[in-house]
């Protein structure tokens, strides 16, 4: 891992300065110091007071509350010199904590202080941000609760190029974890504005994701699962097992690709799906759709490189970075998707679960992925064309649907899924839909469909019962534990 001193250097010219500032002796990271020990112990004590909505409405409690806030914003006030890049929002977020405590510690809104946290701004490798707020944390606490989070930006000179080039996403941050409140001790990888408590809706300019967390529960999964199926890795995604810093510059890449995906390309729908309620097998299409893409766009990258070595020409140390990186996202997608996400999570429409179940079998039934003598095995020079077919096909499905009714649309849907995949024996989607529902409205389609729709096959059965505890070990888990 990079020297955890190495952001503070690049932001301020004196850092011992800044480091005796917050209450540390010279060389201690930031989250060594005792200004974020104490902050961080506060937020972590004034959430036991909070209820769902992030509000304190027991008035014996607000005394403490108030204490806690103090020592909220006496941490802040103390870090904000180490982050004069974010001094606005720093300076706001005391404004907002200090309003909640003065009008009586109701829902907290904190609109004023999010709107001024822009860190899409700041895309600096080794760049690091304090970042408070009243908030849930995706895939952790469904709870709005006071979270405080020390992030670090991961931001290699050939993702500043990709972005600048063909893959242009100014809302894109990609973060490492420092150190973090228990909402984050989970299984959340993601840090999204919409997840703060405000008043009222502002337009969302950047979206963050913690890859060294993912990276790290990827080394972690794969690494068992390819001993459980004895499984002979590549020489390349064997590094990447190895190297917690490689794969997180790899989940990057895919990352950066996959997110801007989800604007782009002929799309029936509003591509967040945020405004709908709809089966979860279309949501699993949505998500494997932006990995698929990711994994086809580094086929490309890969081939266009290659063929500059294969002519004589030198590349440049970012795109040698680029080139190595393209390879390793192409397997960081397959074994992601059908080692975690098809496992990882319960049965009540889990749609990563789904889209990791329907690549491994499209795969298998393309002859590319074999399970033969307990083993697992691939015919690599062959899952390329496989990956992107898959791609093409919900490409297709989405290019058809822009001229068909939304319901005509989660048909098609379902019957590639089940192309595939076989649907439990009493799904009524399977058999047929009645009369009634067909000619209803959306909803009877979408209350139709079986919490475990598409349940796990019997290889998937077999890995769930011997991955559950490594799975379940990876909750919380940051670059530092990989």
């Amino acid at each position: 891992m990079p020297a955890p001193t190495r952001a503070t250097q690049v932001i301020v010219g004196e850092p011992e300065v800044v480091e005796d500032t917050i209450g540390a002796t010279a060389g201690d990271a930031l989250e060594a110091s005792p200004a974020w020990l104490r902050l961080k112990a506060a937020a972590t004590a004034i959430q036991a007071l909070q209820v769902k909505d992030g509000s304190i409405p027991d008035a014996a409690a607000h005394a403490r509350a108030r204490a806690l806030v103090g020592e909220i914003v006496a941490g802040i006030r103390a870090l904000a010199p180490a982050f004069p890049h974010d001094a606005e929002y720093l300076a706001a977020s005391v404004r907002d904590f200090e309003r909640w405590m003065d009008e009586g510690f109701g829902i907290p809104d904190f609109l004023d202080s999010l709107t001024a946290f822009q860190p899409q701004q700041h895309r600096v490798d080794g760049i690091r941000h304090l970042v408070v707020f009243p908030m849930y944390t995706q895939n952790g606490s469904s709870d709005r609760h006071i979270e405080a989070v020390l992030v670090e930006v991961i931001w290699p000179e050939f993702i500043a190029q990709l972005e600048a080039g063909d893959y242009g996403n100014k809302l894109f941050v990609s973060l490492r974890f420092l150190d973090f409140t228990p909402g984050y001790d989970t299984n959340s990888a993601v840090l999204f504005p919409e997840t703060v408590a405000m008043r009222e809706i502002p337009a969302f300019t950047w979206g963050a994701i913690f890859q060294d967390r993912e990276a790290a529960r990827y080394r972690r999964v794969v690494r068992a699962a390819a001993e459980i199926t004895k499984l002979e890795l590549p020489a390349d995604a064997a590094r990447l097992l190895e190297d917690q810093e490689l794969a997180e510059k790899t989940f990057v890449m895919w990352d950066i690709i996959h997110d801007r995906t989800h604007m782009r390309g002929d799309l029936p729908f509003d591509p967040f799906m945020i405004k709908q309620r709809m089966p979860y097998f279309l949501y699993s299409l949505e998500e494997l759709r932006c990995d698929l893409t990711a994994f086809r766009e580094c086929v490309s990258i890969t081939a266009r490189l290659r063929a500059k070595v294969e002519k004589g020409e030198t590349l440049e140390g970012a795109e040698a970075e680029m080139l190595e990186h393209a390879v390793l996202v192409q397997y960081a997608v397959i074994f992601d998707r059908i080692f975690r996400f098809a496992i990882t999570g319960t049965r009540v429409r889990n749609y990563d679960g789904l889209g990791g179940q329907l690549l491994f079998a499209w795969l298998h039934q393309r002859g590319v992925l074999h399970w033969t003598d307990t083993a697992l095995a691939f015919d690599w020079k062959d899952v390329p064309a496989a990956v992107v077919a898959l791609g093409d096909a919900i490409d297709e499905l989405y290019w058809r649907s822009i001229d068909r009714p939304k319901t005509a649309h989660w048909l098609a849907a379902y019957d590639l899924v089940r192309s595939t995949l076989t649907p439990h024996p009493a799904s009524q989607w399977a058999g047929g839909l009645s009369d009634e529902i067909l000619a209803g409205p959306p909803k009877g389609y979408t209350d139709a469909v079986m919490d475990d729709e598409f349940p796990l096959s019997m290889f998937f059965e077999a890995l769930d019962k011997k991955m559950k505890p490594v799975i379940e070990s990876t909750a919380g888990i940051t670059g530092r534990d990989g």
